[in-house]
């Protein structure tokens, strides 16, 4: 890397308020307040005349990857080499790329008559790569939905600044798990995450996701690919029929198409259609993949039956909801007052609307 450049594409990019992060995407934050670096005589220097143009100039470093730069202070009032040392801390420690992207920063100044030559020499514990490959996202809830890409890919990691966090790793981890059952296609086991938070408080924060998978990625994507054209040569006879039977005619089609084994079968869709054969959560999930590859409105249920944790569905058949559990019956669904008689429950089971 050349120490001290800054490609000019990059000297567009509006800098943020200390604090917030920096990156070559798009970004939306709660403060409008935004301030260019501006140039010192050559690519190689930023100038600054306030403490906050300082520590963008040490982000702007940061955001690019830069190893040695150097800030011209003009017309400047503080104290130069606390506020150096102190705009440097902010960056590393406070700051959520900083935090996430430094390992350290330490600086060093001239006196030029009344201008200060500060030089910032950065080491970093990222890679330009994953700095620059931070996905932008406004919300702890929209975490999930990252997540349902990063699993589809069987990606292993995945870093997101976050403009409004107001969760914690717990909840992470929990948006991951959810995002698992979002991916029947790709919910071939449930990995092992590990979250990290950038830095440790602030409503602005990288979360940095770490995906370990039962199995290596490159035989997943090939299970994957299996379980997804045995679905397709399930639901091909039924893709040209009218939407107002489809529920049925796959209810029909079921028991020759899965494989039921309660008590020692797999927990995964290719378990079901491909594998020897899976339990509630496995049958749960193949369900809920020939739902999707018919463009029925539905979910996988992760409810209790007899007090024990049980997977179901639940899906729409000519505007009323009908149940399913293709561990108790492969080709029969139940209302809601059925399901309950029989000894099933679930989150929101007393909102249900009326039943005809």
């Amino acid at each position: 890397m050349n120490k001290g450049m800054i490609p000019a594409l990059a000297l567009g990019l509006a800098l943020l308020l200390p604090g917030c992060s920096l990156s070559g995407q798009p970004y939306t934050v709660v403060e409008p307040h935004a301030e260019h670096p501006v140039l010192g005589e050559n690519t190689s220097t930023i100038k600054a005349s306030t403490y906050s143009e300082l520590v963008n100039g040490v982000l702007f470093f940061v955001s690019q990857g830069v190893e040695e730069g150097v800030i011209q202070l003009t017309d400047y009032n503080g104290d130069v080499e606390e506020d150096l040392n102190r705009a440097c801390l902010e960056v590393a420690k406070d700051d959520p790329l900083g935090a996430y992207a430094v390992d350290f920063i330490k600086n060093d100044y001239t006196t030029i008559l009344t201008t200060y030559e500060a030089t910032i020499t950065i080491s970093y514990c990222r890679s330009l790569e994953q700095i620059s490959s931070l996905v932008n996202i406004t919300g702890t809830s929209a975490i999930r939905e990252e997540a349902v890409q990063a699993l589809s890919a069987f990606k292993t990691e995945l870093a997101l600044r976050v403009g409004y966090f107001t969760g914690d790793a717990e909840e992470v981890r929990e948006q991951v798990r959810q995002a698992y059952y979002d991916t029947p296609a790709a919910a071939l086991g449930m990995p092992e995450c590990a979250v990290t938070l950038y830095p440790d408080a602030g409503t602005q924060r990288i979360v940095e996701i770490v995906l370990n998978y039962p199995q290596e990625p490159t035989a997943l994507q090939q299970k994957s690919q299996q379980l997804q054209e045995q679905a397709a040569a399930i639901l091909s006879p039924l893709r040209n029929q009218i939407t107002s039977r489809r529920v049925d005619l796959l209810m029909e089609a079921l028991p020759g198409a899965v494989r039921v084994d309660p008590e020692q079968g797999g927990s995964t869709a290719w378990d079901a259609l491909v594998g020897q054969g899976a339990d509630d959560e496995g049958l749960a999930l193949a369900f809920q993949l020939l739902c999707d590859g018919l463009e029925l409105e539905g979910e996988l249920v992760e409810g209790t039956l007899d007090g024990q944790p049980h997977f179901f569905n639940r899906v729409e058949r000519n505007g009323a909801t009908v149940w399913v559990d293709l561990s108790r019956s492969t080709g029969q669904t139940w209302t809601a007052t059925q399901m309950a008689e029989m000894g099933y429950a679930w989150e929101g089971q007393g909102s249900q609307p009326a039943e005809n």
